[in-house]
């Protein structure tokens, strides 16, 4: 299954690629999409993250994508801005006909570190050690390899469960 992970962003949008297979991960690709000049105005900017979006997919064919929820800021105009980046991007993810699970920053970190309160180095570590890259890439690409890699592993929790709880057949 080849999963992509996006952290939604109106500056930059990061996106993450990677395979899976049984408990197996791995990197496929990983990068950043700028949406360009704030004086180009919002229509034009989201429209490059739309493109950009469609241009991973087409490049990498993921089978199913997952994306990072909008938290609150203080501000809310840029709440609002990340929201319409958001929207851009899940509407990519949707004219691609692909299947799209969202997650809280807090649940990312859960599966990836091990604690919400984790740090982007924190997670950028343990993305680079899940997947055996020699370095780390850059945090917004890294918080989308790890929306990627807590999407494949929310994934196979029910067939996990299935198989723990499933009544084992008696050898006569």
């Amino acid at each position: 299954m080849r999963w992509i992970g996006i952290d939604p962003g109106l500056r930059t949008t990061g996106f993450g690629i990677i395979d899976v297979d049984g408990q197996k991960l791995s990197y496929v690709a990983s990068g950043t999409i700028e949406s360009g000049d704030p004086a180009q105005g919002l229509p034009i900017r989201l429209g490059t993250l739309y493109a950009g979006i469609q241009e991973v997919i087409e490049t990498y064919h993921p089978e199913s994508a997952a994306i990072e929820e909008v938290f609150l800021n203080v501000n809310p105009r840029s709440t609002l801005m990340l929201g319409q980046a958001r929207g851009a991007v899940i509407a990519a993810l949707v004219a691609a006909k692909l299947p799209v699970a969202e997650y809280s920053a807090l649940r990312v970190k859960q599966a990836i570190v091990g604690t919400g309160r984790a740090a982007k180095p924190q997670v950028q570590e343990m993305v680079k050690r899940l997947l055996r890259l020699s370095r780390a890439p850059g945090t917004d690409a890294s918080d989308a390899l790890g929306v990627a890699i807590c999407a494949a592993h929310h994934a196979q929790l029910p067939k996990a469960l299935s198989t723990a709880i499933a009544p084992k057949k008696r050898q006569k």
